[in-house]
């Protein structure tokens, strides 16, 4: 590598013979030390084409071992060059691209060799004798600036010296300080001269890159809760508009933002920082039921694969889709308002009080303070209803927790409850633990304890019954009304006794008839003939002919009669059958009532109460209309037991 010595930077002659001796032995160094990843030329000092970063940070450390420097050194180029940090500074791309358009040698990719300084030259140890110690705390470099003397010089001031930028670098390399340095600041510093105390180099930390993201780009999948907009164009401050979002096939509900890398930090000795490696994320870790994972051309997206509800698992994350709405916000002003659902709902928080649910299928896992409405399924409580109502139409009730000051109603369907206090229930089958100051009505009541309560039902079943404080023990076996049955089977015995008479009479004008002597003697004559025991002769003939002409009449009017008597007698069974299968219906009415009590803990009342079957189901009324049939006056009503001990096993018994 050839370049020219640089020249003294003292006056005074002895200095420049002693600086010229030791540049010449410092450029023989790094003539025979020259590095093949630095070229230098006429026109600057370059990087060749080609050259690993390696091969570069080892051939500038070579020639700083050997006691070069550079001048000129464009130093954010060479760190650009050294360790691919910060941005290639314009003027340097425009002098590469210059260089490259006048024919300067590439590399077999095609890139230019980069220049970043214009010359080599010696840094002799007179020069390299005016630069201190630099203190290195917390990754920085300080450095103390003051007025610096070449050493040797007789008279010190008259023979000051200036520091130069080129130099420090050189300086700071072999003091371990290879990368940060602060090029502007030091520049000023030793520009300004005099007295400074400045950070002349800096580590650059890392900086950590950005984590892999999931974002939504559907705008389906967001709640509207502004108020309900009514047919009629009126709003409904209690409810949402869309509290509940469902989404059709093939929408495109979430996107992968992939993980970007971080920016790789250099201590100040040119040692490699990485950053942390930024966390990824798989859509399929969030993919539920109804969902799948697409790779399309813009990216990756999890698309719904079903029409749905969605629904978020708080435990897995997981997004899924199906016909189940699931809420875990509970059901009050501030969330959701009054709910119209058309799927199966499912709520993990509570409803409270004035807010209504209706649908279908409801299962609450909070308290219950408001009402439930079902359409059809089952409505399933975890946990207390008080002071609510839960109605339904066509279903089951059940309650696990406790049942308070409430109203449970099923038309067609069981309420099962663990217990039950003041509460109106009316279902077609009640199956309760523990029920106090309840007022109940059903076909069948199935209860552990019963205290205070009034009862009515075709069947009772009851372990334990009592009265509670001030209310009651009321029972009341449901009698159905055969009224009908037995006014039909009046009107059918009545229809069989006229029947009856009418063959009677029949039967009578037939022996008055037949008893008159010649009739008697044609009938004894004709049936012994009938019978071959009596053979007429040819003179016998016309005499027996005779006597049937005289008798004729009146055998045709025994004949009528004997006819009518027949017909009243088949209308007379044929009504037998009806009574008889009119008996069966009513039978099968009655069979159905009964009242058992295990064992009664106190004054209790046991009355049976008519009803009439052909009015509908007994248990289908208003809750203020079943307190008032059951806590009402009970005359009227007949008397099957008082007491305050004992047992009852009674059933109504069939009348025939």
């Amino acid at each position: 590598m050839n370049s020219p010595a640089a020249p003294a930077r003292a006056d005074d002659k002895s200095i420049g013979d002693s600086v010229s001796n030791e540049a010449q032995a410092v450029q023989q160094a790094v003539d025979e030390q020259a590095p093949s990843a630095i070229v230098e030329r006429e026109d600057g000092v370059y990087f060749a084409a080609g050259a690993s970063t390696a091969a570069c940070v080892a051939g500038v450390d070579r020639l700083f071992q050997a006691g070069a420097m550079f001048v000129g050194i464009d130093y954010p180029v060479f760190l650009r060059a050294l360790y691919n940090c910060g941005a290639e500074p314009p003027g340097a791309a425009s002098l590469n691209a210059a260089t490259a358009s006048a024919g300067s040698a590439t590399s077999a990719a095609g890139i230019a060799p980069l220049r970043f300084a214009d010359r080599v030259a010696p840094f002799v140890g007179l020069r390299r004798a005016l630069y201190k110690a630099v203190k290195i705390i917390n990754g920085e470099a300080e450095y103390y600036f003051e007025p610096v003397y070449l050493e040797g010089t007789p008279d010190l001031q008259a023979h000051p010296a200036k520091l130069d930028f080129d130099e420090f670098v050189a300086d700071m390399w072999s003091k371990g300080i290879r990368f940060g340095i602060d090029a502007p600041a030091v520049k000023s510093v030793i520009a300004a001269g005099g007295l400074a105390r400045i950070i002349v180099a800096r580590r650059l930390n890392a900086m950590p890159g950005q984590d892999a993201s999931i974002v939504e780009v559907s705008a389906e999948i967001h709640r509207s809760n502004a108020p309900r907009e009514l047919a009629d164009g009126r709003v409904d401050l209690h409810s949402f508009q869309n509290r509940f979002p469902q989404v059709k096939p093939n929408v495109k509900l979430l996107r992968k933002v992939p993980r970007a890398p971080g920016r790789r930090g250099f201590e100040m000795s040119g040692i490699l920082i990485e950053p942390p490696l930024p966390r990824d994320i798989e859509l399929d870790t969030v993919a539920g039921a109804g969902t799948m994972v697409e790779n399309l051309a813009d990216g990756e997206y999890l698309v719904s694969g079903v029409e749905g509800f969605l629904n978020i698992d708080p435990g897995s994350k997981r997004l899924s889709i199906g016909p189940k709405i699931i809420s875990r916000d509970g059901v009050s002003a501030r969330t959701t308002g009054n709910l119209d659902l058309k799927g199966e709902y499912e709520e993990f928080g509570e409803v409270q009080d004035g807010r209504l649910v209706e649908g279908g299928d409801i299962s609450i896992h909070g308290d219950v303070f408001g009402k439930l409405q079902s359409r059809g399924g089952a409505i399933v409580l975890y946990r207390n209803l008080v002071g609510g109502s839960a109605v339904n139409v066509a279903g089951d009730i059940h309650v696990k927790g406790v049942a308070s000051g409430a109203v449970l109603q099923t038309r067609q369907g069981e309420v099962v409850m663990a217990r039950a206090e003041s509460c109106v229930i009316s279902a077609t089958r009640v199956v309760i633990g523990e029920a106090n100051n309840c007022e109940i009505i059903a076909d069948e009541v199935l209860i552990k304890v019963a205290e205070g309560c009034a009862i009515a039902a075709r069947k009772i079943e009851i372990g334990r019954a009592g009265p509670r404080k001030q209310s009651e023990m009321l029972l009341f076996p449901l009698v159905p009304d055969t009224t009908k049955y037995d006014q039909r089977l009046a009107e059918l015995a009545a229809q069989a006794a006229q029947f009856e008479r009418a063959a009677q009479r029949d039967q009578a004008e037939i022996e008055q008839l037949t008893s008159q002597a010649e009739m008697r003697s044609y009938l004894t004559l004709a049936t012994r003939l009938r019978r071959r025991e009596l053979v007429l002769t040819a003179d016998q003939e016309p005499l027996f002919h005779k006597m049937a002409a005289a008798v004729g009449p009146a055998l045709k009017a025994v004949a009528k009669l004997s006819l009518s008597a027949k017909a009243a007698q088949a209308q007379r069974e044929l009504l037998f059958e009806q009574m008889e299968l009119v008996r069966h219906k009513r039978m099968a009415v009655q069979g159905g009532s009964r009242c058992r009590v295990q064992m009664f803990a106190g004054e209790a009342l046991v009355r049976s109460m008519v009803f009439n079957p052909d009015n509908g189901s007994v248990h289908d009324r208003a809750p203020k209309d079943i307190r008032a049939k059951l806590r009402a006056s009970s005359s009227g009503l007949t008397l099957i037991f008082a007491g305050s001990s004992g047992a009852l096993d009674w059933s109504l018994d069939a009348i025939d």
